[in-house]
Parts: structure tokens; sequence; C-alpha cells
């Protein structure tokens, strides 16, 4: 079974849950009209479904190599890649000065979830030069603009991000890569960078790297560390790719999962590079395409999420087993339909964050709003920590549903496992995520999570008389969180980081139950008012009563605070 793009699916979510309508109002975005995005999502699902599906398969057992200092990809991804370029899709969020679509970074989530969903490790090759893109535009200069963002844009050269070292990981600010000032205005970059995802490829003209490093005088940490900019090939004026680079791909990874997409380990040795930013100001242009990246990883999770639930289904609906009678397939099991409700439940819940998330990051840029963009700082850590959780737990879930064929590689159930594995380690560890959100997304004394809440309560009190049975509890629960955030909010921030992992799954318990009302109603709607429980009202009933009681049991962890955490010793682990 091959992954099918549910067109629907993003439709009802922008139409009906996270308040697209808003985006597409706004003066910077007006010409997202229902018609452009419908031609969007259909062409995006055709790609997904028609090209990247297809070699997904051939990614896992053919992995990237590195041969001669050449690396070869999986087969079927030159041609893959040139069909996403080809079709502008690296460029859908960014600006038309350079070449780009322009369109919001909403419709360019969906876009990337359904590529995501049909194969992740090709996938990750448009997303690593999309966050480039944004942190150029950003941050880069006019001149550096001019030569990289058309090409970048249009596909024709790949982007990457090169920060973590082999003794500096979650820890950016030990890292000892060195740029050294030249005559003529360009810096020698001198260094080991690992775990660069996409580092090289046979069939862009060139591979660009954005480095962090430390210029001569730069002080210690974080506030040390300059952005570089550093191509494979030094391109001319008009951007002809011309003499190889003083850099190289050492090796690449063997990895448990994402065998097509080459990890590698570069090498810069004296490498020619162009200063981005101030000097020392490199977090600050990292972090931009950082932020693009973490939402961007969130959507990942989501995708296989989709996909291992499609897989399971198709399986569940075909497999025969058990008494005669019925269909006789595994899907007439209480317990199978448990697992299969859960696995889309959760799924729509995590991708209506992440969109929601795209939402406000769009609101921010089209209106300039505080507001919108505190709500896009808090919502982002959550999408990343939980979309790639319920990524992980969503695909061992449909491998349960397989039984044993699930163990087995030929049914693809194991390789998505496998494949979103990462997703809660990259771009910012889920726990890091979750001290980010108790931490610096609360030194506002919560007023931002606080603002949501009242969103969330007032949805359900609309909704109260026409669903009281699903309004009251998402009342309820949102009550009880807030509780939790104006209890956090008096504490220190060191008093928070033990309790952040369960604060977090929390957050996102309820406002995926918020998001699961809203579809509710607006079935409701639809339908013309109560004609029964309908599929999304009995989903979101599904979620509500079950999955969303799990916020209590967690919050109590967050009452409890950090105290049994910090008793626990390295004695006590290790005896």
């Amino acid at each position: 079974m091959s992954y099918r793009a549910n067109v629907n699916e993003f439709r009802f979510l922008l139409d009906h849950v996270v308040g697209f309508d808003r985006v597409a109002a706004t003066e910077r975005f007006d010409e997202a009209t229902p018609d452009t995005c419908a031609a969007i999502l259909d062409e995006a699902a055709r790609l997904a479904t028609g090209v990247l599906a297809p070699v997904n398969r051939a990614g896992d057992l053919h992995p990237a190599r590195l041969e001669n200092g050449v690396t070869r990809t999986s087969p079927g991804f030159a041609e893959a890649y040139r069909a996403i370029a080809e079709g502008g899709w690296i460029g859908i969020s960014a600006t038309s000065e350079h070449g780009g679509m322009d369109l919001p970074l909403s419709l360019a989530t969906c876009v990337n979830d359904m590529m995501a969903a049909a194969c992740l490790s090709l996938s990750l090759n448009p997303l690593m030069s999309q966050g480039q893109i944004e942190a150029l535009e950003h941050h880069a200069s006019d001149a550096l603009k001019e030569l990289y963002l058309p090409k970048l844009i249009s596909g024709e050269w790949c982007g990457t991000m090169n920060l973590t070292e082999p003794q500096a990981g979650s820890d950016v600010g030990a890292l000892t890569t060195r740029a050294v000032p030249a005559e003529d205005g360009t810096y020698r970059i001198t260094g080991q960078k690992i775990y660069i995802t996409w580092g090289d490829n046979d069939f862009a003209e060139n591979i660009v790297h954005l480095v962090l490093a430390r210029l001569p005088d730069a002080p210690q940490g974080t506030k040390g560390i300059s952005l570089f900019i550093v191509p494979k090939y030094l391109p001319d004026a008009d951007g002809t790719p011309g003499a190889a680079n003083s850099l190289r791909v050492v090796s690449l990874e063997h990895k448990l999962g994402l065998h097509g997409s080459p990890t590698a380990v570069m090498e810069y040795d004296g490498a020619t590079g162009w200063l981005v930013g101030a000097e020392h100001g490199g977090m600050a242009a990292m972090f931009t395409m950082m932020n693009n990246a973490r939402l961007g990883v969130g959507v990942q999770g989501v995708a296989i999420a989709d996909a291992a639930t499609q897989r399971a289904l198709v399986y569940a609906q075909e497999r025969r087993q058990g008494r005669a009678g019925g269909t006789g397939t595994i899907i007439e099991h209480a317990d199978v339909r448990r697992m299969l409700a859960q696995m889309k439940a959760e799924t729509f819940a995590a991708r209506a964050i992440a969109l929601s998330t795209a939402v406000a990051i769009d609101m921010a840029n089209a209106t300039g709003s505080a507001d919108w963009s505190a709500r896009a700082a808090l919502l982002t850590p959550i999408a990343k920590a939980h979309g790639t959780d319920i990524g992980n737990e969503m695909a061992q879930l449909g491998i349960q549903v397989h039984g044993g064929m699930g163990f087995i590689e030929e049914t693809g159930a194991a390789q998505l496992a496998r494949d979103v594995r990462v997703t809660s380690i990259y771009e910012g560890t889920n726990g890091i995520q979750a001290m980010d959100l108790v931490g610096r997304k609360m030194m506002d004394g919560g007023e931002a999570a606080l603002r949501l809440l009242d969103e969330v309560e007032t949805r359900a009190e609309a909704a109260r008389t026409a669903l009281p049975d699903l309004a009251g509890p998402v009342w309820q629960a949102a009550e009880t969180l807030r509780e939790s955030i104006e209890s956090l909010a008096t504490q220190e921030p060191a008093a928070r980081m033990g309790v952040a992992v369960p604060f977090l799954r929390a957050f996102a318990r309820v406002i995926g139950a918020d998001a699961h009302l809203s579809a509710a109603m607006a079935e409701r709607t639809e339908a013309g008012g109560d004609t029964g429980p309908g599929p999304r009202r009995t989903l979101a009933a599904f979620y509500i009563r079950r999955l969303l009681p799990e916020h209590a049991a967690l919050l109590a962890q967050v009452a409890e605070g950090q105290d049994g955490i910090a008793a626990l010793s390295p004695e006590v682990l290790a005896g």
C-alpha cells in the first residue's frame, strides 16, 4: 500500500479549524484565494502521490553512498527532486522578488506535510533549502540575496545548515570552527561539522552551506558566533558555479532510518565564505532558519503519523483472521478499531496544532502584531515536540495493528517507525522544546498562553448548547491548564525544567481537544443542525473522552514539581 494525499482533510482544517480565512483576508496574502489554494493542494497531492511515494522504498533499500568523494543518491531521487524544483514547490512561501510564489506558510505547511508522508528522506532536502531561503531573506546583504536566492528558490542549488560539531551538540556555544577575515572581504572557514542533512547530492548544480563559526576576536559562548554562507563551488558574478571550494564530505552516517537522506560529516579547510548578518550575530540569523525548521520537523512527525494510519487502516480492512462471518477482517476486533481511532484522532489534533502555528506565523508576518508573534513563538515548541512524539507513537501503533507482519520489512510499517525516530531528536530535542516552552516562552508571565486558553474557553462556551457532552470537558480541561500556567508563572524558570515535558504534553492535549471540538461543530453546521453523530463528532468524542483525560495526570506531575527529579542523584540511578 502506498501513501495517498487526502486533500479534503487539509481543506477542512484550513476552512473550519485553524482560521486560515484570517490569513487570506490580509493584504499581504490576498492572492491566497480559495481557487488558488485548491489548485495548490491538488497539484501537491498529485506530486506526493504520483512522484514521491513511488521512490520512498528505494530510498530505504538503496541508501545514499559516498563513492570516490561523490555522493550517489538513491534510485529515482534525482528525477523526483527535479519534479519538486520544476513545480516551484521549494519557493512556495519565498518572496516573489527573487522568484518565489509568495504564498502563506500555512499553505506551504500542507504541501510539506504531503511530501514528507510520501517520502520523508527526500522531502528533507527542500525543507533545508526553505529554511536557508528564509534566513537569507531576513539577514543577508542585498548582494548575497541577488546571487543566492534565485538559485535556491528555483531548486538549481540546494541549501544546508551546519551547526553541530563533535563536541558541540545542543550546546552550540561550544563550537570551535574558525572564520578568519581575508583581504578581499571574504572569510576562510576551517573546522568540522557533523549531522549535516543532505550535506551533498549528485543532482544540484551547487550546494550552499550556512556555517556557524567564530571570528578571531569572538567572545566565548553563543554571543561569539557568526554565520557564513559557504558554497560547494564558488560562483562567478552571474551565478555560474566555478572552482571547487576547500570543503569536502568526510563520510556519510549509517543510520537507523532515513537511509535515502545523506547525513554528512563536513570538513572545511580554509573554505571561502561570506558573512551573513552582523559579526557575532550568527545565532539570531540561524534561529530564523531553525524556527522554520522546527515547525517543518513537527510536520514531518504528523506526516508519518498519517502515512502509518493509512497503511494500518488498509491492512486491517484486508487482513482476514478469526471466526467466519461478517467480513472476517481484523478491523472487526474492538481493540483494532481502538488503535485505528487513536491513530486518526491523534494525527488530526497534531496536524491542527502545526497548522495553527503556521497561521500564527503568517498573521505575524502580515500584520506585524506582537500578539501574533507571541502566539507563533508559544506554539512552535508544542508543534515540534508533540508532532514528532505523535509521529513516533503512531508509527509504533501502526506496527501493532499489522501484528507480526508489522515486524516484517516488506509491509513498510517498520520503515516508517525507523524514519520518524530522529524527528524527536534533531532541530532541538523534544526535552529542549519543552524547556523552551516553560522557560523563554513564559517570560511574559504566561500571558500568551492564557490568551490562547481564553479563545479555547470561548469556543467551548459557544458549543455548550449544541454539543454539551464535548464542550464541557474541553472547557474544564482548559481551566485546569490555566491554573497550572498561573502557578508555573510564579516560579523561577529553573524550577520548571523538571516538569517541562508533562506540561507540554498536557498543553497539546487541551488544544488538540479544542481542534476536535471545532471540527465537530463545523460538521454539525454543514449538516444544517443536529442530525446525529457524524464521523468528525464521533472522532472528537473519542479524543475528548478517552485521550483528553490524560491532561489531568500530566498536570498532577507538574504540580508535584521537580524536587523528586532533583533527588535522583547519579548514585540512585546507577544503583
